[in-house]
């Protein structure tokens, strides 16, 4: 049977227009990007075989678009399409930014860093730069390494800060490993950056470490 002659109600594209989005599978939503399935197969069951097969979700939509475009049902069309889906996300962010985002909790800019950091194939060290209001300035990857690690130089960081005229700093870096746990050179690099902003009166008020699940804040854990 074809999704159209599914039960109206059941359909992925009636049910986001009538509920939204969010309402959607996983299987779903990706189904809604390929509009129709392998043979024999629809669009929802040949996601569901991408996913179970390539998957999850983060997994999969994390390979370059070459990748993509070699597994079955996808195609050079349909990789482009959600890579360029995925690359408005980020602009999303990105406007979000330009308009002087309000970080006014914790939790809101671990999901910034987590957004920006996560699935990368090596180790990346951002800044976020914050007004006295705590409204971000700029979003700048300050730093990048190999799988295992990034070299950060507390008085570059330092550097941006007293550029930017920022009054606080956000740092995060991502482990592609996808353990999210602090190393003893993450707690190090830590110190050393509170102490290099806190000479130019710069506040460092988080430093996440991104990998798989929610991102790990070290001022949670009292290193801040």
């Amino acid at each position: 049977m074809h999704i159209r002659d599914w039960p109206s109600e059941e359909r992925p594209r009636e049910r986001l227009l009538a509920h939204g989005a969010a309402v959607l599978s996983d299987a779903e939503l990706l189904a809604i990007f390929l509009g129709s399935g392998l043979r024999g197969r629809d669009a929802v069951a040949t996601a569901r075989d991408l996913l179970q097969a390539h998957g999850p979700l983060r997994v999969l939509l994390e390979r370059p678009p070459t990748e993509l475009a070699r597994l079955p049902g996808l195609g050079p069309a349909r990789a482009c399409a959600l890579a360029a889906a995925l690359e408005l996300g980020h602009r999303m962010l990105g406007a979000d930014l330009k308009r002087g985002l309000l970080l006014s909790d914790p939790r809101s800019a671990g999901d910034y860093f987590a957004q920006r950091l996560r699935g990368r194939p090596h180790e990346v060290f951002a800044a976020l730069f914050l007004d006295t209001r705590h409204r971000a300035i700029a979003f700048e990857e300050l730093f990048r390494g190999t799988i295992d690690g990034a070299e950060v130089h507390p008085r570059e960081v330092a550097a941006r800060a007293l550029a930017l005229n920022a009054a606080a700093v956000i740092v995060g870096h991502n482990h592609p490993s996808g353990s999210p746990e602090p190393s003893a050179a993450d707690r190090l690099l830590t110190d050393r950056l509170k102490e290099a902003l806190h000479l130019l009166d710069v506040r460092l008020l988080d430093h996440f470490v991104i990998g798989d699940g929610p991102p790990l804040s070290m001022a949670s854990r009292g290193a801040i």
